[in-house]
């Protein structure tokens, strides 16, 4: 079992940059996949962005290619999401969550683990 804690989030204005953060507890955290998802109000938990275990296999959602990146530091239980030129349509609340499963996934039905969220507001 996992537990994560996500931070990093906040208000900005549209165009700038935040950097989220997850730390993961526990000595596994490089045996799982890890995702970024969002939710807005109202609407359903979508996929942002996953990286592999190992960092090497990542994939974004088409609506953030480009402008955000997933990392992470495995010395660290660690897994950012950079978020550059942010948009008035990025806010939302943020939740990182963590897969057992090998291949990566964009659902959220494949990620067993879930933080608590971290709201981000993107101001016009």
């Amino acid at each position: 079992q996992v537990q994560l804690v996500e931070s990093g989030g906040g208000l900005v204005q549209a165009g700038d940059s935040l950097r989220l953060s997850c730390a993961a507890s526990g000595r596994t955290f490089s045996t799982y996949t890890m995702g970024w998802f969002r939710q807005a109000p109202g609407m359903e938990r979508d996929f942002v962005a996953a990286i592999s275990r190992s960092g090497g296999e990542i994939r974004y959602a088409d609506s953030v290619k480009g402008r955000f990146t997933i990392f992470r530091d495995n010395s660290k239980n660690t897994v950012y999401l950079q978020m550059n030129s942010l948009k008035p349509e990025d806010t939302a609340v943020y939740f990182c969550a963590a897969s057992q499963l090998v291949l990566l996934t964009t659902t959220p039905g494949g990620y067993a683990y879930w933080g608590q969220g971290t709201q981000v507001t993107v101001s016009s």
